[in-house]
């Protein structure tokens, strides 16, 4: 009888895998090429062969082991990391071109891809924050596939500016003199700050101090800035006398920061706009109030806490106000400047302005958005963020019924399915405290039951085939990944953002569970 470790080395299948050359110049290859490009062809030919090697390398690694340390008779192929059977496929020519063509197809789909938010989150940031309007992606598309008059005025044949395309609807909405735009809320406070307060002092309570996700503070931008930050007052109580008593020649401008992703409660003091206005007019100096998600209509005709508009802001006093494009306001990630023609213009000015510019797509995406809340009852619905927002639980539930059936079928023998009560979230950052009462699907897995004695003839009925950690990652692997929230030992699936185009995408990714479950 040969010697394993010889015999395994005398009959290497390393020597039967194709070559580079012959499978390159293979049908299936050329086809490829075609679509792909020869160097992604090439290069995935090189990963599966060798992938191959490898593992007859590990294979023949084991055998040598088992063999020197006499574990096993020759036939034994038990512990090997890959058998004989897996060596013979890895040779086959036909095996190694369908492991090239799914390398392939795995390589061409985008990174960026869609996914089913039911997290409970409306205004995931980690998934995109708003959703857009119809009216914003036709809007969007037009300028992604044609010229537009970007920076072009029609009327007079010369070089426009591209605020023109949103500055009126701003003004319309919010009642400011002028506006601006740039590609975020940070950028506008900075944006802001660089031109109103550079090497300045800006007094802020110690109270609105705010961190937002990322590690954006509001001390570090005003540092970025320029600006120079004088805290007043202090965490949880601040008055009009604290910003009083330091105004000195030093100080640029006052500012006011919305709270909008924390809650202090209990004993606690606050300046109002009102009076910040009134001080700051006293001592001609601006008022700056960065409104985090601002909004531009009355959350409580959406059933949800009050949250001070842009609007109401502008009437209180404020001299420049900026906001968030994609929170509340349902609209493109950018960040909005309005406030007084002659401030805004200083702000137009600054040569960081350039550097933070809205593209073309945004702006007509803005646009489009903007024009939705020139019709308040409308906009309700035409505005998915909105249209999120004012869901009724009783909706969300007949919908959990409707698909428990097709959950409770992708699940058999893994998890048990429920329907309970649950609350939604706007996100963001946005009203921290408010919450929408919603339904879920709730998934746990299958525990082991086990007897009241231990008897060796009895065995559990049930076990626990996955963890709920697991059962997360299968229906995030989906064709269309589905995303939930692990709580409590369960995956908890809120179907408030599961409308009825992603209704079917949903059903159609479990359809592959569904017909390979076991009864």
């Amino acid at each position: 009888m040969n010697h394993p470790l010889i015999s395994s080395l005398e009959t290497d299948p390393r020597r039967h895998l194709a070559s580079i050359d012959e499978l390159i110049q293979s049908p299936e290859a050329l086809g490829w090429i075609n679509e792909f490009g020869r160097p992604i062809v090439l290069k995935a030919l090189h990963g599966v062969i060798q992938d191959a090697r490898e593992d007859i390398e590990a294979t023949l690694k084991a055998k040598s082991t088992r063999a020197l340390n006499e574990l096993a008779p020759e036939s034994d192929q038990s512990n090997t990391p890959v058998s004989r059977q897996e060596h013979r496929r890895l040779q086959n020519r036909q095996d190694l071109m369908h492991a090239c063509h799914q390398r392939l197809l795995a390589q061409s789909e985008p990174h960026l891809k869609e996914v089913i938010n039911l997290t409970g989150t409306v205004l995931h940031t980690n998934f995109g924050r708003a959703l857009y309007a119809q009216a914003a992606i036709d809007a969007a598309t037009l300028a992604m596939r044609a010229s537009v008059n970007l920076e072009y005025d029609l009327n007079t044949g010369k070089r426009g500016e591209r605020d023109d395309h949103v500055e009126s609807l701003l003004c319309e909405l919010t009642g400011a003199q002028a506006a601006t735009v740039v590609n975020n809320n940070a950028a506008a406070v900075l944006l802001s700050l660089s031109t109103l307060a550079q090497r300045k002092e800006v007094l802020l309570s110690r109270g609105e101090l705010v961190e937002i996700g990322g590690s954006f503070r509001i001390p570090d931008v005003m540092k970025r800035a320029g600006a120079v930050l004088k805290e007043v007052g202090t965490t949880n109580r601040t008055h009009l006398k604290d910003f009083k008593e330091n105004i000195t020649p030093k100080v640029a401008a006052l500012m006011k920061v919305h709270t909008s992703n924390y809650s202090i409660q209990g004993f606690t003091a606050e300046v109002s706009v009102e009076e910040l206005s009134r001080l700051a007019q006293a001592h001609a100096l601006p008022l700056i109030v960065d409104l985090g998600s601002g909004t531009l209509m009355d959350m409580n005709v959406l059933g949800l806490a009050h949250e001070p508009t842009v609007a109401e802001v502008m009437r209180s006093g404020a001299h420049v106000v900026t906001f968030s494009g994609d929170k509340l306001l349902g609209g493109p990630q950018c960040g909005i400047i309005v406030g007084d023609k002659a401030l805004i213009e200083r702000v137009r000015k600054n040569p960081l302005r350039r550097a933070l510019r809205l593209d073309k797509v945004m702006i007509a995406a803005l646009e489009a958005t903007l024009k939705l809340y020139l019709n308040p009852e409308k906009v309700q619905h035409d505005l998915p963020t909105l249209r999120l927002f004012k869901r009724q639980a009783g909706a969300i539930e007949a919908q959990c019924r409707r698909l428990l059936p097709l959950v409770q079928k992708a699940l058999i023998g893994k998890a048990l399915v429920s329907i309970e009560p649950c609350a939604s979230q706007v996100g963001s950052g946005a009203l921290p405290v408010q919450t929408m009462p919603s339904f879920a699907l709730i998934i746990k897995p299958l525990k082991p039951l086990k007897p009241l004695k231990p008897l060796k003839s009895i065995k559990p009925t049930l076990t626990m085939t996955m963890s709920e950690q697991a059962l997360e990652r299968m229906f995030r692997q989906l064709s269309t990944p589905v995303l939930g929230r692990l709580q409590k030992g369960q995956l908890v699936l809120d179907l408030r953002c599961l409308e009825e185009r992603q209704e079917q995408l949903f059903c159609a990714a479990l359809s592959p569970m569904v017909t390979t479950s076991r009864p």
